[in-house]
């Protein structure tokens, strides 16, 4: 038989397969589909500490390869979560990762505290503007990223997973920081800046102009820069972006990611995350790894 279990710094998973934050909800519409205990984790809507009504639309484009977003944050406030949507999750032999943003650190740190050991692990979003800086985005510079981290993580009962953005210069420095600040685990990539524009209208498609590039169109740069990221931090890390298939599950985890989320593909097809673990599982036998661990960053050169 076949080891799928992995340990994300504590976060105990069957498998190495869970559900990319924004792309899944809270579980429910897909529970209809599946039964979520076989997956390894679900990570949740981002959470903000207020309600958020998110972005005016139209906020979804699709793209050749791919969809561009922004949404905005569109969720109930965190402690609806912990109150009505929870409960539900908690029905299912499945780890919780709650995704938390916010405009200031002390927002992301009130957050941290309300979640508690509620949650199996927290997902830090540093793609998020902080509004005391100007505006500028927590996770594009080193000190911010490591001073955030490090803060967080003062208030933090449970594992904290840094959400990587890739809309920076050296992903290496900022996982470096993130590392060094305490983090227990890192995520990546977060969506990369898109724009589109109706050449009928001459306007942006999207009410917001910007929006997050997501789907297969990203996927060999996030396969780089988890290659360039496992390089440099011992700690876990989860791969994401343009994940459609278990071929490109494995191209991830051979880059070096522990275990993989799924996002964009869910839209497409509801039991994509299902069929991308039974593909990770025929590939281990196939070739005669007895461990799913065996294969994380196992490239040949």
């Amino acid at each position: 038989m076949t080891d799928m279990r992995v340990d994300l710094a504590g976060i105990k998973l069957k498998n190495p397969v869970i559900t990319a934050s924004g792309t899944f909800g809270f579980g429910r519409e897909y529970a209809k589909f599946y039964d979520l205990s076989k997956l390894g984790g679900i990570v949740v809507k981002g959470l903000t500490l207020e309600p958020r009504e998110g972005n005016k639309p139209p906020r979804i484009a699709e793209t050749p390869a791919g969809m561009l977003n922004s949404v905005g944050l569109q969720n109930p406030g965190v402690k609806y979560f912990i109150e009505k949507e929870l409960p539900f999750l908690r029905r299912y032999d499945v780890a919780v990762i709650a995704n938390i943003a916010g405009n200031t650190v002390e927002e992301y740190c009130e957050m941290a505290e309300l979640l508690g050991s509620l949650v199996d692990g927290i997902e830090l979003n540093i793609s998020c503007p902080n509004v005391k800086e100007g505006g500028v985005a927590f996770g594009t510079k080193c000190d911010s990223v490591h001073n955030i981290t490090k803060s967080v993580k003062d208030h933090c009962k449970v594992p904290l997973i840094v959400k990587l953005s890739p809309n920076v210069t050296d992903i290496k420095e900022i996982a470096v920081a993130a590392e060094e600040g305490g983090a227990d685990a890192i995520s990546l990539i977060n969506t990369l800046l898109g724009m589109a524009i109706d050449i009928n209208t001459r306007k942006p498609v999207l009410a917001n102009t910007v929006g997050g590039l997501s789907g297969p169109a990203v996927k060999p740069v996030a396969v780089r820069m988890i290659w360039q990221a496992a390089q440099v931090v011992s700690i876990p890390i989860i791969g994401m972006g343009g994940i459609s298939c278990f071929q490109d599950a494995v191209e991830f985890i051979l880059a070096g990611a522990d275990a993989v989320a799924i996002g964009t593909a869910n839209f497409v097809n509801p039991y994509a995350p299902l069929e991308i673990l039974e593909g990770i599982k025929d590939y281990l036998i196939k070739n005669k790894f007895d461990n799913i661990n065996e294969l994380k960053g196992n490239i040949k050169k």
